[in-house]
């Protein structure tokens, strides 16, 4: 009987998990079994498709192309029976790469809700602020902030966020509140240390409309959002970032907003990144719908 759907299984489940064993237990078959229906599979192709080693199995060049088109097919089947199964509901292990200040604001404190709706979808979630590569990496969706650097990839807005500079009270009682942008440069600001974040804050003249970039003089700069909150909120000094960071603490009263009239209105757009190939699984498109609907798909966090 032909079993090519298993036979895909069988050879993308044992390169994800790195071993026969490993993809057996997930499958309900013996080490042999699974090994067996790769062999069979690379004698058919002709080509090997994993290189087998004492310590774990690795993907061949042939077995690369080979994987990123049977994950496709097998989300493709999967659709397909979702879509004949009334009232089926998306299922099955979900790898989500978000950064850590939007993860850790946004993302975690809604995950409760999206099991409880979806309580077959096994979520695998990995915080970081680095780049992503989702196939090298097997993640179904990357949620980053910026432009789309890889064109192979689909991208669904999720978030807008307005930057606004904002300081600790304790801080402001101390150094005095600045009134106008260019008061900044007698301040301690805190910054990110991207390249592509160095330089100075832009602010814009409320009755002209231009803009203008006021220089940061500073002692400490740090790599991602939710550090430079807390050493704001530590009271070490003004710090520029998305609402999300820190509208907990603006409405809390432990970080005060500045120069609001000032706010040059740039924002931090969050997009879901995903392979772009045929159709979503139905697991992928569920979770980027629930953010969408629960975020607002681009609506305004001021």
């Amino acid at each position: 009987m032909d079993n090519r759907a298993g036979e895909m299984q069988a050879v993308l489940l044992a390169a994800d998990l790195g071993s026969f064993s490993a993809a057996g237990r997930r499958l309900g078959l013996t080490p042999s079994a699974v090994s067996r229906l790769v062999s069979r599979l690379e004698d058919r192709l002709g080509t090997p498709l994993l290189l087998r080693s004492t310590r774990a199995l690795r993907p061949t060049a042939e077995g690369e192309v080979y994987l990123a088109r049977a994950r496709r097919l097998l989300a493709e089947i999967e659709e397909t029976e979702r879509l004949v199964t009334a009232g089926a509901l998306p299922r099955g292990p979900l790898r989500v790469s978000a950064t850590v200040g939007f993860g850790t604001q946004c993302l975690v404190p809604l995950l409760p809700e999206f099991l409880a709706r979806y309580p077959g979808i096994t979520l695998d979630l990995s915080l970081s602020d680095g780049l992503v590569d989702l196939v090298e990496e097997r993640t179904d969706i990357a949620l980053r902030a910026g432009a789309l650097r890889d064109s192979a990839l689909k991208a669904r807005l999720v978030l807008r966020s307005r930057r606004v500079v904002v300081a600790a009270p304790a801080y402001l009682a101390r150094h005095g509140t600045p009134r106008l942008p260019q008061d900044i440069a007698a301040h301690n600001c805190l910054g990110f240390n991207f390249r592509h974040r160095a330089g100075g804050w832009p602010f814009r003249d409320p009755q002209t409309g231009r803009l203008s970039t006021e220089a940061t003089p500073g002692n400490l700069r740090a790599n991602n959002g939710p550090t430079l909150r807390q050493l704001c909120l530590a009271g070490l000094g003004l710090a520029r970032l998305a609402r999300f960071h820190v509208q907990a603490e603006i409405d809390a009263g432990r970080l005060v907003p500045l120069l609001e009239e000032h706010n040059a209105e740039d924002v931090e757009l969050i997009h879901a990144l995903y392979v772009g190939h045929g159709h979503l699984a139905s697991r992928i498109r569920a979770f980027i719908d629930f953010l969408v609907e629960r975020m607002g798909g681009g609506a305004e966090l001021r």
